[in-house]
C-alpha cells in the first residue's frame, strides 16, 4: 500500500507539468496569424512532416443544353399598379404574346383583370420566346382568374377561390378621425365603415369623436395560399367614446340570423341606418334657416346632405318598400321608400338608380337603391336624405331611432358561450399595447 501511494505521488507532478505545458501550447495558437484564430493540441511524440501539393487538372465533360433550350419556361410575378392595363401588366410579366393580349383584353374571357386592384398579385408561366403558357390572379373578391395553353389554344377558367379564415385584431386611438386612426394600424375603410354602423345609434360619428378616444376590433381576414384577399366579418368591436365603453359581438342563431349584440344580449340593430352613405362627411345639416347654394335665398333645409363622390353607392336605412321613384324639381333622381307604420326616407340627387328598381318593390335594410349625383338643384355630387314621420320631415342625426327585439332567452347560454372568448380577447387588447397586432 505504501508503495502505491509513493507511486501516485511521484506521477502528480508529472501530470501537472504536462497540463502545464498544454495550456500553454492552447494559449499561444490562439495568438491571430493572419487574422485567423484557431484553437488545437497535437499528442506527444507525433511526427509532423510538410505536405507534398500537387496540382492535377481533369477536363469534365458538359451536357449538351441545346435540346433543353428550346423547352426552358420561365415563372415571373408581379404587383398591379395603379393605373395598370392589361397591356403594361404583360409586359412587365415579359409576355410577348399579341394572341394572350388579345385573349385577356376580351372581358368574356377574363373578365376578372377588368377588376385590377393595385397591389394584387399575378403570376405567369412563358416560353423562352415570351409566349403566354399560364397565368394566375386572384382579385380582392376572392375570384381565381387561371388561363392555360392547351392544344386547342388559350382557355380560361374563373372560379371561387379556396379561402382560409384567420382571426385578427386591431386597436387604436383616435387623434384626428375614425379613418385616419384605421388607417395608422392598416385598417381598410370598410373595417371603418362597419364600426360606424355597428356603433352609430349611440355614437354620433360626426360630432361625438374626441381625441383619445380609442377602439379595438376582431375580424376576419380571408387568406388565398397565404395571400390576404378580403375582408371577412367584424366578430367583435369596443368603442370608448368619452370615457363610455360600447361593446359588440356577433351572434348567429340556429336559425341562420345573424346580429350585433351587446355583452348582455341587447341587439345594436336599429330599424334604421343612422346614415345612408358609407361613413362620410356631412356638407349640411337639418336647420330651419340655411342659405341655399343653388337658389340664392334663405330657407329650410330639411333633410340632410351627406358629401361623397360620385357614383358612390346610397343604402335603404330601413326595410321598406318603394313608393316613390322618378325626377321631382329640387330633387333630381329621388326616390322615397315607405317604412312600417309612420316612417318615410327620401334619397334625393341620384345619378341613377339600382338596375331593376320599380315602385311597390320590397326594399331590405343596406340594400344599394342608387348611386350619388348631382341631378335637381345641386351644385356639386352629395345625397340628400331625408327622415320623415307621419311625413313631416325631422333631423335623421337626432331623431331616437326605433330598436330592434333583443336576443331570444333560448339562444342566451349560446350566446354567452360564443361570446366569452371574444370579450377575453377584448379585455388582453385593452390591457397591453398591441395596435399593431397581426
Amino acid at each position: 500500500m505504501q508503495r502505491l501511494k509513493d507511486l501516485i505521488l511521484t506521477q502528480k507532478p508529472l501530470a501537472l507539468e504536462r497540463k502545464i505545458k498544454l495550456r500553454w501550447l492552447v494559449g499561444a495558437s490562439t495568438i491571430p496569424l493572419f487574422g485567423i484564430v484557431a484553437a488545437f493540441g497535437i499528442a506527444p511524440g507525433t511526427k509532423v512532416e510538410p505536405v507534398q501539393l500537387q496540382t492535377v487538372i481533369e477536363s469534365v465533360k458538359l451536357p449538351d443544353l441545346s435540346g433543353q433550350e428550346q423547352n426552358m419556361v420561365f415563372w415571373r410575378e408581379d404587383k398591379i399598379q395603379r393605373g395598370d392595363t392589361v397591356g403594361t401588366l404583360l409586359s412587365r410579366l415579359k409576355v410577348v404574346d399579341p394572341e394572350a393580349v388579345n385573349f385577356l383584353r376580351n372581358p368574356n374571357n377574363a373578365h376578372s383583370l377588368y377588376q385590377l386592384t393595385p397591389g394584387r398579385e399575378v403570376q405567369a408561366k412563358t416560353d423562352q420566346d415570351g409566349q403566354l403558357l399560364y397565368l394566375h390572379y386572384l382579385n380582392g373578391k376572392g375570384d381565381e382568374l387561371v388561363v392555360e395553353r392547351t392544344a386547342d389554344g388559350l382557355q380560361s377558367r374563373e372560379q371561387s377561390a379556396y379561402l382560409e379564415t384567420r382571426i385578427q385584431m386591431k386597436s387604436a386611438s383616435i387623434d384626428s378621425s375614425l379613418f385616419a386612426a384605421t388607417d395608422g394600424v392598416g385598417l381598410p375603410d370598410s373595417v371603418a365603415t362597419q364600426i360606424a354602423d355597428m356603433f352609430s345609434s349611440d355614437i354620433d360619428f360626426h360630432k361625438d369623436l374626441r381625441r383619445g378616444d380609442h377602439f379595438t376590433v376582431i375580424y376576419e381576414m380571408l387568406y388565398s395560399n397565404g395571400e390576404p384577399v378580403k375582408i371577412g366579418r367584424i366578430l367583435a368591436a369596443e368603442f370608448v367614446n368619452q370615457g363610455k365603453s360600447h361593446r359588440a359581438v356577433y351572434f348567429e342563431t340556429p336559425g341562420g340570423n345573424g346580429g350585433y349584440y351587446t355583452p348582455e344580449g341587447k341587439s345594436l340593430r336599429k330599424a334604421f341606418l343612422r346614415c345612408p352613405l358609407p361613413f362620410l362627411r356631412v356638407t349640411s345639416g337639418f336647420t330651419k334657416a340655411r342659405f341655399h347654394p343653388f337658389l340664392q335665398k334663405w330657407r329650410a333645409h330639411k333633410g340632410v346632405d351627406f358629401g361623397a363622390p360620385m357614383g358612390t353607392p346610397v343604402r335603404a336605412t330601413a326595410d321598406g318598400r318603394v313608393e316613390f321613384r322618378g325626377v321631382e324639381r329640387g330633387y333630381g333622381n329621388v326616390i322615397i321608400l315607405k317604412h312600417q307604420g309612420r316612417f318615410s326616407t327620401a334619397y334625393g340627387h341620384l345619378s341613377r338608380f339600382a338596375k331593376g328598381l320599380h315602385k311597390g318593390e320590397k326594399i331590405s335594410q343596406g340594400e344599394v337603391i342608387g348611386y350619388v349625383g348631382m341631378t335637381g338643384w345641386a351644385t356639386g355630387p352629395h345625397l340628400h336624405y331625408e327622415f320623415r314621420v307621419n311625413d313631416k320631415p325631422v333631423d335623421p342625426m337626432k331623431v331616437a331611432l326605433p330598436g330592434a327585439k333583443p336576443l331570444d332567452p333560448r339562444y342566451r347560454s349560446a350566446f354567452r358561450l360564443a361570446a366569452k372568448p371574444l370579450d377575453d380577447r377584448m379585455n388582453l387588447m385593452r390591457s397591453v399595447d398591441l395596435a399593431n397586432l397581426d
